[in-house]
């Protein structure tokens, strides 16, 4: 905990830019994915005193699962949507993490929780020895302890991407993208920031009772 809290506090480094990785969504320690769900028939409009109307029938189109990267000091965020959550989807998206969105950097500091599948050994099964080793040189991973993902910023940034844009029926992928992209550009047009307060000195006193007692 203490880690992650002092990376928060770093200077910006343009060279190693910190990113937090969360994936989408987490309820109450478990991971589900996004479930698409279509309408069987069209919603009635709104009307005067009478909002927008769902059909109760509904049309299950399969999951998505939405990789999330927060900046924490330029407050940009890049999402990326995939069928499944697998080591090798996760290595896909941290390469375009690599070679996309920081290509210059010479090292990307990444705040991510302990997940099974968020480990260096996910490059190698994604690709061959020679990339994978490249690209595990690219990153520096602190990983959130057990039960410590309020930690992660890129979590309250799913939550508010939960609340203002996929709370509601989304009939396929395309359509998730289409409208998280819209999101992300809105919310990074606006350079939204989180406004991390929690430090080591309050985890101290706050979470006093989670460290050892050290008696003379």
């Amino acid at each position: 905990m203490e880690e992650i809290l002092s990376i928060y506090t770093q200077p910006q480094d343009p060279h190693r830019p910190l990113v937090c990785m969360e994936s989408f969504p987490r309820f109450i320690g478990d991971e589900v994915p996004k479930q698409l769900i279509a309408d069987v028939r069209n919603p009635l409009p709104a009307q005067a005193a009478q909002p927008k109307r769902f059909d109760y029938e509904y049309e299950r189109q399969g999951v998505a699962n939405l990789f999330m990267f927060f900046e924490p000091f330029t407050g940009q965020r890049h999402v990326k949507a995939t069928d499944t959550r697998t080591r090798v989807d996760w290595a896909d998206a941290m390469r375009e993490l690599s070679d996309a969105i920081h290509p210059d950097a010479e090292q990307i500091v990444v705040v991510l929780d302990n997940l099974n599948t968020h480990t260096p050994a996910a490059f190698y099964l994604a690709f061959e020895p020679e990339e994978a080793r490249r690209l595990i040189k690219r990153f520096e991973f602190h990983f959130t302890p057990k039960h410590g993902s309020w930690l992660n910023m890129a979590e309250i940034e799913l939550s508010v991407l939960s609340r203002q844009c996929i709370n509601r029926r989304i009939p396929d992928q395309q359509t998730l993208v289409r409208e998280v992209q819209a999101w992300v550009d809105d919310r990074n047009s606006k350079v939204v920031k989180v406004d991390w307060r929690f430090s080591t000195a309050d985890a101290r006193i706050k979470l006093k009772r989670l460290y050892p007692k050290i008696h003379d």
